[in-house]
């Protein structure tokens, strides 16, 4: 992927480096759909990281001024022209506006660069970081989706499924 810079951030593939940033905010998720991403340890980290470098649907999000990684960005192409889109971010680094910030810069780049006429992002409903992020975004709720995944078990081993908010921006209502 092409690095992107803001004024406090950079947008770039994985490096190697990563690994002790990403087991950071991925040892334990905050999000219960990022759960399946948990990372036991520095070395499934690192082998997480190796998986993520080779990829541009995972975009590592460092500070400028360090270049330590203080979250992540993932953008999934959907042909023709549709891309899903999200976000999992250091719980340390938050409130300062660079989900926001990363997140806006992501945005532009694929509607300009990668001529994406559509992005769309699942929330689940007790997310309301996320869900006001997707706002500031200018994004708009399209549907709630009733017990539509689950993450965990209960206590007998049944899923517990939760309602996922689907929210969506087209390219003309992000320039217009």
């Amino acid at each position: 992927m092409d690095v992107i810079q803001t004024d406090r951030l950079i947008l770039r593939n994985f490096r190697l480096g990563d690994a002790a940033d990403l087991f950071a905010y991925l040892r334990h998720p905050r999000s219960s759909c990022f759960l399946s991403l948990r990372l036991p340890d520095l070395e499934a980290a690192q082998a997480e990281v190796e998986t993520r470098r080779s990829s541009d649907e995972h975009i590592a999000v460092g500070l400028r001024s360090s270049d330590n990684l203080i979250g992540d960005l993932f953008c999934v192409h959907e042909p023709p022209d549709t891309y899903s889109v999200g976000w999992n971010f250091n719980a340390d680094f938050g409130g300062a506006g660079y989900a926001s910030e990363a997140a806006r810069a992501l945005f532009e780049y694929l509607f300009t660069a990668k001529l994406a006429r559509r992005l769309y992002a699942y929330v689940e409903e007790d997310n309301i970081a996320s869900q006001r992020l997707c706002e500031r975004l200018g994004m708009r709720r399209e549907g709630l989706f009733r017990e539509f995944v689950s993450f965990v078990t209960d206590d007998e081993g049944a899923p517990k499924f939760e309602n996922t908010m689907q929210y969506a921006i087209l390219r003309k209502e992000w320039t217009a």
